[in-house]
């Protein structure tokens, strides 16, 4: 009995063994992913989503804020000055002029901020430099509809506007706010708007850097911007006031202005800065000036050349010329006269009028500006108190 029960044991052991092996074969070979290394659980992954990718996410975006981005069109009523002889004017710059009154219209973009009929734009969009006065102001909507609108307030320093349309039924909805402190570079950035009043225009870029300071020059006055968002979307003329939002539909800033000398160079206002300003001028309407904190001495330096040293009569090694100043400006009060040579600014050398640009705009307003001045072959010392830098400057003119 036991010779006849032990060889059948060991061909029932045998045949369990093959056929585990051969389960685990099969098992193998058609449950991959059942178990993982050291036989842990495999990790579960979601299906990839579709519809999502990033071309998909800014043509949503586009369609869901187009439709709260306007175009804005005034007439400008001003005046110039037409010289008499246009060979002089030509060549020499300068001569005879007469007064002519002239008539013109300018454009830009805005988006809808709220719903009163309130929407954000440029304050350049809606104040000329030229000093023309604007009427006939017109908020053209998506749908085509021209609203007469009226400005509420702008803040010429940081260059925002509130311009508001009133008792339109059809508004569209407010555009959000996005927080610009968390902006990444790299990121996308999306440009709405009217460039050269063609409408509904699109462009794309990234976020390409942050705190940019750009000074720019519109007719006879220069404006310092501070702490501006830069990006590749091409920004042109007419997009200004328009919003440039993420890939989530949300304003990261306010189109402003572009580097005429660079492509792929734009700057905007950061969302955030509108966030604080905005509301400020919906609480005192007017016009503000709206200085950024800047230092200002009220003077304008110049390299020195050789026409300037035989015209001051200066022959020292260094220093930097005073060719302008503003009268009634700190540097006017404190006795700094056109002329007159800088040598040394707080005890220090600074070799171009740019450098000393750039070390009085990194003062606060109340410091003290401590100058070494040449001035009429006698060496003497002059104390700025730096006021608050105005928005807006008149170009110094120097004269020949």
């Amino acid at each position: 009995m036991k010779n006849r029960v032990m060889p059948t044991l060991i061909v029932l052991l045998v045949g369990a063994i093959i056929g585990s092996f051969l389960m685990m074969l099969y098992a193998s070979t058609h449950f991959p992913n059942v178990a993982g290394p050291n036989h842990t659980p495999p990790a579960v992954a979601a299906a990839p989503l579709t519809g999502v990718s990033d071309q998909d996410r800014i043509v949503s975006a586009v369609k869901r804020t187009k439709a709260s981005v306007v175009a804005i069109t005034e007439t400008v009523n001003g005046q110039q000055v037409v010289p008499v002889d246009p060979f002089i004017q030509q060549f020499f710059g300068q001569g005879p002029g007469i007064v002519r009154r002239y008539k013109g219209r300018a454009s830009g973009s805005g988006f809808v901020y709220d719903t009163k009929g309130d929407i954000v734009t440029n304050a350049h969009v809606v104040n000329p430099p030229t000093g023309g006065q604007i009427s006939n102001l017109t908020v053209i909507f998506a749908n085509g509809d021209h609203v007469p609108a009226h400005v509420v307030a702008m803040n010429i320093g940081q260059d925002l506007a509130v311009v508001k349309v009133d008792n339109y039924k059809k508004l569209p909805p407010p555009l959000q706010l996005a927080d610009s402190d968390k902006l990444e570079q790299g990121q996308w950035a999306i440009a709405i708007g009217e460039p050269y009043e063609l409408k509904q225009t699109v462009t794309l870029g990234i976020v390409s850097a942050f705190q940019r300071n750009e000074q720019v020059q519109e007719g006879n006055l220069d404006y310092d911007f501070k702490g501006l968002l830069q990006t590749s979307a091409p920004i042109n003329p007419g997009n200004s006031g328009g919003p440039l939002i993420d890939i989530d539909g949300q304003v990261i800033g306010v189109n402003q202005l572009t580097n005429e000398a660079a492509q792929g160079i734009g700057f905007a206002i950061p969302s955030n800065t509108v966030k604080r300003v905005i509301p400020e001028l919906l609480a005192h309407p007017g016009i503000h000036q709206g200085t950024n904190g800047t230092g200002f001495a009220g003077f304008a330096p110049a390299d020195l050349t050789k026409g300037l040293r035989n015209q001051i009569g200066y022959s020292g090694p260094n220093g930097i010329a005073v060719v302008e100043v503003v009268p009634g400006s700190p540097a006017d009060k404190a006795g700094l006269n056109p002329g007159d040579v800088i040598l040394r600014a707080d005890g220090k050398s600074i070799k171009t009028a740019a450098a000393l640009r750039s070390y009085i705009a990194s003062k606060k307003p109340g410091q003290i500006l401590r100058l070494d001045v040449w001035s009429q072959g006698v060496k003497h010392f002059v104390a700025i108190k730096l006021e608050e830098r105005p928005a807006a400057q008149q170009i110094p003119q120097q004269q020949p």
